[in-house]
């Protein structure tokens, strides 16, 4: 009951912008299956961050965000991909009994196997796939690998490594599949690289030729716009830089990001569309998330032969019932981000396979 006190007391001085949160205490579980729908875990992802950072010190490690796990239901999309339509970002988590999470991981993600993956990717049309090293895991790409390892030259990887990871161990993760490394520029407690970890990280992969994921927002791209043009490596900025569709075309960091679409190492992701708009799934004109389809159809204008596409499956940091989208919607979504045709093959298969160097 003092738990429950305290968290009461927390939620109420937090400013939140929609009807008041219900938060509840959990005790942590090492696995999790796929059509769990984690009662345990009824917290908006808005204050789910802070309202726990905070809640670590008064209540200790056992502490931690739960995340709702994927749709189970995926449905056949109306829209057919190409022949090697390929998925450049999912994440595979554990099973933490075979490939443990990190200690110091800020959230804790259901067990989202490969085998779960393939499933949803059957199903909507998905033939090739670049599996993304999720924070969990850390350092340790062994579950990325994995993935890699058993898709039988379908995969592709992007990893984690700081500027002491020796070059024996990026040549090893070469020969694993791995393409490019990823980097968190967020606001967050914990989990972002260091600046000058980043650079030298940069300088330790040229020779490799590997791209960067940036996971990054608005205001910090316009803060790192000058490292972003000066990066000597082909960099992917992700989840349209997180761009705020209530701030509409012309807001400033949209207006950079197109800008720095005019350089020819600079690509954009188009996915994550659920935390983009960072509401309940909705369903306008029978598909969700259609705010994001006028700044998908502006980045894929400016440099169609720079832009790629994701389901970022299974969708972690959802903590509320309704946040999570289903993996077939998001298939469709593209479609209207791209009606055309031609411009969709240079989105899932073209693009892809030239700067994930699938054969």
């Amino acid at each position: 009951m003092r738990n429950l006190l305290i968290v009461y007391l927390l939620s109420s001085w937090l400013p939140i912008n929609r009807d008041p949160v219900k938060l509840a205490l959990f005790t942590p579980r090492a696995s999790h299956n796929q059509d769990e729908r984690c009662p345990h875990s009824i917290i908006s992802r808005t204050v789910g961050h802070k309202l726990f950072s905070t809640l670590k010190g008064f209540l200790g490690k056992r502490v931690m965000p739960y995340c709702y796990p994927p749709d189970p239901n995926t449905r056949k999309p109306k829209f057919t991909p190409p022949i090697k339509a390929c998925d450049t970002h999912f994440h595979v988590f554990g099973p933490p009994e075979q490939f443990p999470y990190v200690s110091t991981h800020e959230y804790t993600p259901p067990a989202a196997p490969l085998e779960h993956y393939l499933k949803m990717a059957e199903v909507v049309g998905i033939e090739r796939a670049v599996v993304v090293q999720p924070s969990v895991h850390g350092l340790d790409n062994s579950a990325t690998l994995d993935a890699i390892e058993k898709s039988q030259g379908n995969f592709r990887g992007v990893c984690r490594i700081d500027d002491k990871t020796p070059k024996g161990e990026l040549e090893r993760l070469q020969k694993g599949g791995i393409r490019g490394v990823r980097f968190n520029l967020l606001d967050r407690p914990r989990g972002n690289v260091k600046l000058d970890v980043l650079d030298r990280c940069v300088e330790n992969i040229v020779e490799l030729g590997w791209s960067v994921d940036l996971h990054i927002d608005m205001k910090n791209l316009i803060a790192q716009e000058k490292r972003i043009r000066g990066m000597p490596v082909p960099v992917v900025i992700d989840h349209i830089a997180r761009v705020k569709p209530t701030d509409g075309i012309s807001q400033a960091g949209f207006q950079l990001l197109l800008d720095l679409m005019k350089l020819k190492h600079v690509w954009v992701k188009i996915s994550g569309a659920d935390k983009i708009c960072n509401t309940p799934v909705h369903n306008y004109f029978g598909l969700p998330f259609v705010e994001v389809i006028p700044y998908a159809q502006t980045v894929i204008a400016a440099a169609p032969d720079r832009v790629i596409w994701g389901t970022d499956w299974p969708h972690s940091n959802n903590f509320a019932p309704g946040y999570t989208p289903n993996d077939g919607d998001l298939v469709d979504l593209l479609a209207l981000f791209a009606p055309d045709e031609a411009t969709r093959k240079n989105i899932l298969v073209d693009n892809p396979a030239a700067l994930y160097r699938f054969e």
